[in-house]
């Protein structure tokens, strides 16, 4: 009775419990554990090891739709909006320097190293770069430092999230203290963003080089293809030395190209969204990651954790110790910095979500609310992008090869 069908049903299930427990606690419990734990509990049970790949869905997630996701990433960022924001993205990358310093100097005197090589560059962002150790630990024979590489982007969201909570909770206060006692007024601001997809948009639609496909023409296939032959430049260009750098993977060339075609216009805005393809892409995606989990004995999750741990505290540390003083030279009000550069530990919707209930929370009329969302949303936004859509990519990049 068990197939291809019924292994693709029971991804489907323990994706969809993940979903149903971070939507019911507002994100405070990120779906990923929940669905990573799932799967565990499952393998060490009832489920098959080769559920995941009984299903055909890893040859999709793990080739051509890891290259999609990440071209897609640069779809939904503009130059402009970099630029407008330009503090918020150097406290980010101090706070990430600052992680990766404290973690490379500290923690190999206390872990093995290859679980700090592994685990980092999950720690500063996302999937993209969970995967990318993944597959570079499992090459080197490194079952374990694969399996802590995914275990670290499944729970990292748990230290972020309270962190930036408070963070954003005490930066608030003094805000609405300030408001409220007349020093500042709410001015009209040219930020809005796109709270269903993440987009953070500027003023009117820029002109672009090329101007926009006619609706009658940019069907579903023609964006995917488009945004193929993108990815496929991508993967040329990772074939090319870069004289004292070698090769650079292919998923920082992916991310840039993305940017740039579709700043010219050849590639829609936020295109996985608009062509409703971005939810089983990401399933796949997700499927693939969950599958390094089946490799992991209670024993080696046992093992792990210290180490998990130890690497989470020590990086954060070291985030928010640069954060400080990068947010006094630039005189940023440090909660707010190093909340942006926390959003590294879980990325988009969570920033969004958290950042918004913030602001529900403190409010306590419509005009106060639209003065903290005008301060804290753009910036939440921008740092999101900046950690986990482009500088985790390029980390997991070059921390490959240092296997």
């Amino acid at each position: 009775m068990y197939n291809f069908a019924l292994a693709f049903v029971l991804c489907a299930v323990v994706y969809v419990i993940g979903e149903v427990v971070s939507t019911v606690t507002k994100a405070w419990i990120p779906s990923v554990f929940v669905s990573a734990a799932v799967i565990l509990v499952g393998y060490w049970t009832v489920l098959p090891n080769s559920f995941i790949s009984d299903s055909m869905l890893i040859p999709f997630g793990s080739t051509i739709g890891i290259y999609l996701l990440i071209t897609h990433m640069g779809t939904v960022i503009s130059i402009k909006q970099l630029v407008e924001q330009w503090k918020t993205i150097v406290v980010c990358l101090a706070g990430l320097a600052g992680m990766c310093a404290f973690a490379l100097i500290i923690c190999p005197m206390i872990m093995d190293r290859s679980y700090v090589i592994a685990g980092l560059p999950p720690l500063t962002g996302g999937i993209v770069a969970a995967t990318t150790m993944m597959d570079a630990a499992n090459k080197a024979g490194l079952a374990e430092a694969a399996v802590f590489a995914i275990a670290m982007y499944c729970v990292q969201g748990f230290a972020g999230y309270p962190l930036t909570a408070v963070c954003l909770q005490l930066e608030g206060k003094k805000m609405l203290k300030a408001y409220r006692a007349g020093d500042v007024a709410v001015a009209g601001t040219s930020n809005k963003v796109d709270a269903v997809n993440g987009k953070l948009e500027t003023g009117g639609a820029a002109r672009k080089l090329l101007p926009p496909m006619p609706a009658k023409w940019n069907s579903v296939v023609m964006m995917l293809g488009k945004l193929g032959l993108v990815a496929y430049l991508a993967t040329q260009c990772a074939k090319i030395p870069i004289p004292g750098l070698g090769n650079i993977s292919g998923a920082v060339y992916a991310l840039i190209l993305g940017i740039i075609f579709t700043s010219i216009g050849f590639l829609d805005e936020n295109v996985l969204n608009k062509s409703n393809s971005y939810g089983i892409i990401m399933f796949a995606l997700m499927m693939y990651v969950f599958d390094g989990l089946k490799d992991c004995t209670p024993q080696m999750l046992g093992s792990i954790i210290g180490p998990m741990i130890a690497l989470i505290i020590i990086g954060v540390a070291g985030m928010a110790l640069l954060c400080f003083i990068i947010s006094k030279i630039l005189k940023m009000p440090f909660l707010l910095s190093f909340a942006t550069a926390l959003t590294a530990l879980y990325g988009f919707p969570p920033n969004a979500i958290i950042t918004e209930n913030t602001c529900t929370a403190l409010a306590e009329t419509p005009e106060e609310k639209e003065y903290l969302m005008s301060k804290m949303f753009p910036p939440m936004i921008v740092g999101g992008f900046t950690t986990v859509t482009i500088t985790s990519v390029i980390i997991a990049g070059i921390f490959q090869g240092m296997f």
